[in-house]
């Protein structure tokens, strides 16, 4: 398995997408061509994909930016094909979006998971997050 960032536009990433994020939320939406290349011609976010036998297992994007207080870095939006899951996808994708992170000057890296995924929580614990004392609050589209 290689972990690589994606820079360049294909119909296969698109279509490992619109595969993988359904299996993340109960509503994505297929993304576009321009969509995607926003994704991926943006400075700000990286998008990491696990690649194995020549096809797509699992993603994360990670949003790096800088804020008055630094630079930080989120991870957003990570899921692992269904039946690649417990062969250690996930902790390579973490793992490599933390290395980009810490390269990319970020001096604290956040991530969000909903406390019923006890596979995910353990993997976060395991490298290294703490669970913060915090309010999340989302305000949608009106």
């Amino acid at each position: 398995m290689n972990i690589i960032e994606i820079i360049n536009y294909t119909d296969a990433v698109r279509d490992a997408l619109t595969d993988l994020l359904p299996q993340l939320s109960s509503s994505p939406e297929r993304l576009t061509e321009g969509e995607l290349l926003e994704i991926i011609q943006s400075d700000k976010t990286h998008l990491l994909m696990a690649e194995e036998d020549d096809r797509y297992i699992g993603s994360l994007t990670l949003v790096v930016f800088r804020i008055p207080s630094g630079t930080r870095a989120r991870i957003e939006d990570l899921v692992v094909q269904e039946t690649a899951r417990g062969r250690g996808v996930g902790r390579s994708l973490v793992q490599k979006a933390i290395e980009m992170a810490d390269a990319l000057g970020a001096e604290a890296v956040d991530l969000t998971t909903h406390p019923s995924r006890e596979a995910a929580n353990t993997l976060y614990k395991k490298l290294g997050f703490e669970i913060r004392e915090t309010n999340a609050y989302r305000r949608g589209a009106p």
